[in-house]
């Protein structure tokens, strides 16, 4: 009896997988627009991919695969599967890339919607349960790709998708920054001014103050009295143009053309390059120039200081986590999001065109938006959408590419064999095979919104003794 009662239950969610409105989540959350829950569930989705492939990178993962019987085997005729591939960088590479064809034909599929009148819209906020299906089935149809060439393109192409990405997640830093700024800045002039203006002046002087630290930081551990040039002249350039872009900030004629613009935007960029600039010495093949975090705050991972050909073999490196979190942020924030900045919306393509409305808007038929189905998604796009469908998905599609890259450390794995072993340096192969740095003797540039910039450069890393597998 039980058991009917729970497959009733289960069938009464059936419309709610299925229909045009994500009933289902909001049933267990409060009431909000659709535009919104429809955009957090995709997040969602994404972040699914992320823990699948982060599962993928654990450490003995590949072993304990291994202890299932008559699982692992190179010989795919006999029914038996390359562990190899469903473990490491292959993996990683794999399962984003079914992420990334996911949310690129949605965004091939989403282009030109309108309003939620259109049929498409109807295919993008709801159905989740047949589009959850079609996600898993095609990245577990990646998984069957040929070898061959697929590693070595797909991290091309994740490359170019990444750096995007990155200028997209500094698009989306500087409208957080700025919408910071004018909230404040609004309640300073509403009342109580003296505590507002003690808040932001606070929040800008911790921002400058932690990247003064950093920079400190940056000369004592990523530099020698003699040597260490290109980390010399990275945090010297950057140090400069952060400088610039503040006294820029505040110019008459700036303050005349932007009213809203302080130094609040000026502190979070000028952070945000810190981090870049970290995140490029991060890639410094030379050891006395680029130590590890855990020899700077004083844990040894090795027995003596490692030698040119060395390499500490761990999980995960710090820049990578940092790069993780920042992308979270970065997905969560575009989701929910709601500026009225017109540049920045221009940018994000949510405002170029008459048809689009306020996310929050009143619906069109007039009908208050709370009610008795208080607990669903309210339709309040009906006369026109909030943002553009097409660009939100293209934008995932990117950040597939880019949480692919951060997961892999932005290597390439080049050469025959299994994949190396997950951890910041990799072993070379005696076989011939290796893995280089993503950008080898190639050095890339980033800039800011014209202010700050910070330049990025990638090399191979020390070769370490050969390494075989088990």
């Amino acid at each position: 009896m039980g058991g009917v009662l729970g497959l009733c239950s289960v069938a009464s969610w059936i419309p709610c997988l299925c229909g045009s409105a994500p009933c289902l989540l909001c049933r267990c959350c409060p009431s909000g627009n659709n535009s919104t829950v429809t955009r957090l569930i995709y997040a969602f989705f994404l972040l699914l991919g992320v823990g699948v492939a982060c599962v993928m990178l654990l450490p003995g993962m590949e072993e304990e695969l291994k202890k299932i019987p008559g699982f692992c085997s190179g010989d795919r005729t006999s029914g038996q599967v390359n562990c190899d591939v469903l473990v490491g960088y292959k993996a990683v590479y794999r399962v984003c890339f079914g992420m990334a064809m996911f949310f690129l034909l949605f965004s091939l599929l989403m282009i030109k919607v309108k309003s939620s009148s259109d049929p498409r819209a109807s295919v993008h906020n709801g159905f989740w349960f047949f589009k959850f299906v079609a996600a898993v089935a095609i990245s577990v149809g990646a998984f069957f790709i040929p070898e061959g060439p697929f590693t070595t393109v797909w991290f091309y192409v994740g490359m170019a998708g990444a750096f995007c990405f990155i200028l997209i997640q500094l698009v989306l830093l500087i409208d957080f920054a700025h919408s910071w700024n004018e909230s404040w800045v609004e309640k300073m002039e509403e009342g109580n001014s003296r505590c507002w203006y003690a808040a932001l002046l606070s929040a800008t002087a911790l921002n400058y103050l932690l990247s003064l630290v950093a920079i400190v930081l940056f000369f004592v551990y990523y530099t020698q009295p003699e040597g260490c040039s290109e980390n010399k002249a990275f945090i010297s350039v950057n140090m400069l143009l952060c400088i610039g872009a503040s006294v820029l900030s505040i110019l008459p004629k700036i303050q005349e053309s932007q009213p809203r613009s302080g130094l609040l935007q000026s502190s979070v960029i000028t952070i945000y390059t810190m981090y870049l600039t970290w995140s490029a010495m991060t890639n410094e093949p030379d050891r006395r120039c680029n130590p590890s975090l855990l020899s700077i705050i004083g844990y040894n991972t090795t027995s003596g200081h490692p030698g040119p050909g060395q390499g500490t073999v761990q999980w995960w490196d710090a820049q990578g986590i940092v790069g993780l979190i920042l992308f979270l942020l970065c997905v969560l924030y575009s989701s929910i999001r709601s500026s009225n900045n017109s540049q920045v919306n221009k940018l994000t393509l949510t405002s170029d065109e008459s048809t689009l409305i306020e996310d929050g808007g009143p619906r069109s038929d007039g009908s208050p938006e709370d009610g008795e189905e208080a607990r669903r998604a309210v339709d309040n796009e009906r006369d026109g959408v909030t943002y553009s469908y097409s660009f939100f998905h293209f934008m995932l599609f990117l950040a597939s590419l880019y949480i692919m890259m951060t997961l892999t450390n932005w290597y390439r794995y080049g050469g025959p064999g299994p994949p190396p072993p997950r951890g910041r340096f990799r072993r070379s192969r005696a076989d011939g095979g290796r893995v280089e740095r993503g950008g080898s003797r190639a050095s890339g540039r980033l800039r800011s919104h014209g202010t700050c910039r910070a330049r990025t450069r990638g090399r191979g890393r020390p070769q370490a003794p050969a390494y075989r597998s088990g």
